[in-house]
């Protein structure tokens, strides 16, 4: 238990900022799941999926290389995906 004042406010803080930080995480994987499923039905459209990894690295939930790194591999799918 936090004796002092400004670390029982951070403590708080940090607990808004866990729940906030989950929601939009639990977003981001949905997004991806979704885009993944959608690469192997043949259905190509990244936009929703590119906007919530844009959204999330904009929000530092995760950092611009793996925002980059997830765009770059459900493009390199979805090339695969139409070259057969």
């Amino acid at each position: 238990m936090a004796n002092i004042r400004s670390a029982e406010k951070q403590r708080r803080q940090a607990e808004k900022a866990k729940i906030r930080n989950r929601g939009g995480k639990s977003r981001l994987k949905s997004a991806l799941k979704t885009a993944r499923g959608a690469v192997a039905e043949g259905k190509a459209d990244l936009r929703t999926a590119f906007s919530e990894i844009d959204k999330a690295a904009k929000r530092g939930l995760i950092k611009n290389n793996t925002a980059d790194r997830y765009k770059s591999r459900l493009s390199a799918a979805v090339k695969r995906a139409t070259a057969k």
